[in-house]
């Protein structure tokens, strides 16, 4: 998506900046590994296949994603070197190589009860708009095992969740307008927040848990995984206008992710 392109989020737990070109090397090389390929289940790519899936990232409607850096309170005890201004931050310091931690992703897809698919009518007989039901599912990757279980993940989900929640409406305008025939703007719902979790990934379902994501108990009361494994937790908070981001913002209190300011990453704001 482009809405996040020149958008860094600040907070006292995390810093999480567009992903760019200049990630890519790094990224590569946590792709590398074998247990993180299993925890992502992802296959590993070549270096120019990267770059592509990158510049993808930035281009695709229906993804969002942001690279999680070490928070910038924890590089300095004076202003850092790389805030420009109070509200701008320079590219190429804050997420150097040795700074960048992870990513966190949103993925955009029609929902299975949606009752149209975007490329049917956007009325009934009636005039009534119809509406396209969208959901989306959050990936979480804290790469480098020493910055595992230090509350980076929980503050990235969180500052997140954050970023969703305010901008939501926007999101769905850009989702909108790139399906094929565009869809109209405000004819786009996100039906809910959803993540899928190997059930033998404690520690992720814990973290989880603790956000205020739920699952389906199964017949036993028990939360059943899929065919491949998972299990599915639904995010229980409200999210954009509607919800007004209060539970989110309980979340951040409870714990102790503090500070969320949102600032230009580069020289530009950039216009969608």
């Amino acid at each position: 998506m482009l809405i996040n392109k020149g958008t860094t989020i600040s907070t006292s737990s995390i810093l999480l900046v567009p992903y760019e070109a200049s990630h890519v090397p790094t990224y590569h090389e946590w792709m590398k590994d074998e247990q993180i390929q299993v925890e992502t289940a992802s296959e590993p790519l070549t270096l120019s296949e990267e770059y592509a899936m990158q510049r993808s990232w930035r281009t695709d409607v229906d993804k969002l994603t942001f690279i999680a850096c070490l928070p910038l309170s924890s590089t300095s005890s004076s202003p850092p070197r790389s805030i420009q201004t109070p509200h701008q931050l320079t590219p190429g310091i804050a997420d150097s190589p040795s700074s960048m931690i992870g990513d966190v992703n949103l993925f955009l897809t029609p929902s299975s009860s949606s009752p149209s698919p975007p490329s049917s009518p956007s009325q009934n007989h009636n005039g009534t708009p119809i509406l396209t039901l969208i959901t989306g599912e959050i990936e979480l990757m804290i790469a480098p095992l020493p910055h595992r279980r230090k509350g980076h993940g929980r503050g990235a989900i969180l500052a997140f969740l954050t970023y969703i929640s305010t901008h939501l409406p926007s999101i769905l305008s850009e989702y909108a307008r790139g399906q094929e025939p565009p869809l109209k703007e405000g004819d786009v719902r996100l039906e809910g927040l959803r993540v899928k979790i190997g059930v033998g990934n404690v520690g992720s379902l814990a973290l989880f848990r603790s956000l205020g994501f739920v699952g389906k108990e199964g017949k036993e009361g028990k939360e059943e995984p899929n065919y491949f494994g998972e299990v599915e937790l639904w995010f229980k908070g409200e999210l954009g206008e509607d919800g007004n981001g209060d539970v989110v913002r309980e979340l951040r209190e409870r714990w102790g992710v503090e500070g969320y300011e949102e600032l230009v990453y580069g020289g530009e704001e950039v216009d969608i």
